[in-house]
């Protein structure tokens, strides 16, 4: 199939400009002016719009096994949803539980992503750790394409990783030249602060912030930072929610630590007061981890995201319907953690950064796209229009407007964190693989038509902790060490 986008303006994250594309089959193979248009050719006007890569969200959970329950959100209607709002792109959980042997994880979601509509790829959470789990990342990342793996510093009694987990995964991790993520909260705190909470009567939704203020992930932030410098691995740090952890993050990465950071839509956008609404279902709703914050983090995030300290967008897209969330009516810590909003992510980024001028149109490629891309290698075939580019391209109008509502998203939740919003700036047209896949609120997604993409391993990592030791000098660890013995 070939398809001529004509008559829009491209724009990547590093470049505008007037330019026709063209795709055949899956891959981008024309970009310019005056372009020869094969003949046959399906024609997509693009007048008045902008062409963009196609949307990569790096962080999702469809139909996770959480807190008792499972995710209403699959890997089709996942997918679907995502490629209506702009995403072409998931980058998803495999999440073992305790003593749940790896590679049988592993290969169960990918058998559930089967019906996948666009694109996919895994992170893999360690969860525990023996010799057996050694050797999956290394089959991992060595057979299938696996170059990230997660560890959740919170969920004690759960999937929390202890320190020791964490420490014998990010070793392994620097030995395979694969990137380390973390979900950064203090579990051990978070456990602690529940129980207190709940001896004070405090059952309902309002006590899920309470039981995970900004310094629990501020200083879980700086201890899997500092584990990461130590061990000289890079690492990446999801859904970054307040200023603490942006402290931490800031820190690092001025002392030129491989340190990079996301930023969920929702909380740079929502506070904490969602929580205090009287309306439990409606408090319900909005309960995940880490929780809404305070309205000036969201200033901080927004601040972090514009100098380049958060360099990625995602959703953290986890759904949970209203029986779901009544599974906690009686302990708020009991409330399945998830929100939506992978159809909605592009669309409230462009309305709130790119129409107030917090983010240029490259900047909004650059965190919903190609900063992704690079950070798990995956660059230029995704997150960029250029020739030999995978043909994911999403046509945006910025005047057009739609209102967010869960009455007409295609997410398969009964409530949108974003309801009511107006937007400007929406797309009207995505193709995934070289196909248009939605149109003008026309769906044509198929069942799995998704590919999964293999994320390769790094090229070694030289780091300033390898440049003193080869030159034999004492590395910012060593000083600090040699300094507080005197």
């Amino acid at each position: 199939m070939t398809v001529h986008i004509k008559g829009g303006t491209v724009v990547t994250a590093d470049k505008t400009m007037r330019a026709d594309v063209i795709t055949e089959g899956d891959k981008i193979v024309a970009v310019g002016e005056s372009l020869d248009v094969p003949a046959g050719a399906e024609t997509l006007d693009a007048g008045g719009c902008y062409v963009m890569p196609g949307g990569i969200d790096p962080h999702t959970h469809m139909e996770l096994p959480f807190m008792g329950t499972v995710a209403s959100e699959d890997f089709f209607s996942g997918t679907t949803a995502a490629a209506c709002g702009g995403t072409t792109m998931i980058i998803d959980f495999v999440i073992p539980a305790p003593q749940e042997d790896v590679m049988s994880a592993y290969r169960k979601w990918r058998g559930w992503a089967e019906k996948a509509a666009a694109d996919y790829s895994f992170h893999v959470a360690i969860t525990w750790w023996d010799d057996t789990v050694h050797e999956a990342m290394g089959t991992l990342a060595r057979e299938h394409g696996v170059n990230s793996f997660k560890h959740f510093m919170a969920y004690k009694g759960a999937i929390m990783a202890t320190d020791e987990i964490m420490v014998n995964s990010f070793s392994r991790a620097r030995e395979l030249g694969a990137i380390c993520t973390v979900h950064a909260e203090n579990g051990e705190l978070v456990f602690h602060l529940q129980e207190e909470i709940r001896k004070k009567g405090i059952n309902g939704p309002e006590g899920h912030p309470l039981s995970r203020p900004p310094e629990v992930e501020g200083e879980a932030a700086d201890r899997a930072i500092r584990i990461a410098q130590v061990l000289d691995v890079p690492l990446y740090i999801v859904h970054t929610s307040c200023e603490d952890a942006v402290k931490a993050i800031t820190r690092a990465r001025h002392e030129g630590q491989r340190v990079f950071a996301e930023a969920l839509a929702g909380h740079l956008l929502i506070d904490d007061s969602v929580y205090r609404h009287p309306d439990w279902e409606f408090a319900a709703h909005h309960v995940m981890s880490p929780p809404f914050r305070p309205k000036h983090h969201q200033e901080a995030l927004w601040r972090a995201l514009q100098a380049g300290m958060i360099q990625t967008t995602a959703t953290d897209h986890c759904c949970f319907c209203t029986p779901q969330k009544a599974m906690g009516k009686e302990d708020f810590a009991m409330i399945p953690n998830g929100t939506g909003g992978v159809e909605d992510r592009m669309h409230v980024l462009w309305h709130h950064g790119v129409n107030t001028g917090r983010l240029t149109m490259n900047e909004f490629v650059a965190v919903t796209s190609a900063n992704a891309a690079k950070i798990f290698n995956i660059y230029p075939r995704k997150g960029d229009i250029s020739v030999g580019a995978d043909a994911d391209v999403v046509v945006w109008d910025p005047e057009k407007e739609r209102t967010i509502s869960k009455n007409t998203h295609h997410q398969n939740i009964d409530f949108n964190i974003f309801e009511g919003m107006n937007v400007k700036g929406i797309n009207v047209a995505t193709l995934s693989q070289g196909k248009v896949v939605y149109q003008e609120g026309t769906v044509r997604t198929e069942k799995g038509v998704g590919r999964y993409i293999d994320r390769p391993v790094f090229a070694p990592f030289h780091s300033a902790m390898q440049t003193a030791r080869k030159l034999n000098e004492p590395t910012a660890v060593e000083r600090t060490t040699a300094t507080a013995a005197q």
